[in-house]
């Protein structure tokens, strides 16, 4: 029968083994020499690509045709979505409200 494993328990490795005799020092070391506190910046990127939730979109054209509410289609007033007859929920004090909503 197989032993059970304890998944909370941190992992070790043959690597781990190696580097858990080490001492402190030799670990922040390490580790100061790796890491650099200079940040690599690409010179060719000036972030025009970049889009802000606040942005201007006065000059932009639709990319989709916006198609106007159906007959057979409503407007649920809990989420504000156009939604097909077949998904109204009820009329809760002739407020329409879809099945997701309800």
């Amino acid at each position: 029968m197989a032993a059970t494993t304890d998944y909370d328990a941190p992992r070790r490795s043959a690597l781990d083994d190696d580097t858990a005799t080490e001492s402190l020092d030799a670990l922040t070391a390490a580790r100061t020499d790796k890491q650099s506190p200079v940040v690599d910046l690409d010179e060719t990127d000036t972030g025009e690509s970049l889009e802000l939730p606040g942005a201007d979109l006065s000059g932009e054209d639709l990319t989709m045709p916006v198609v106007p509410k159906q007959a057979d289609e409503f407007t649920c007033t809990s989420c504000f979505l156009v939604q097909h007859r077949s998904r109204l929920a009820s009329l809760a004090d002739a407020s329409p409200i879809c099945i997701d909503c309800a």
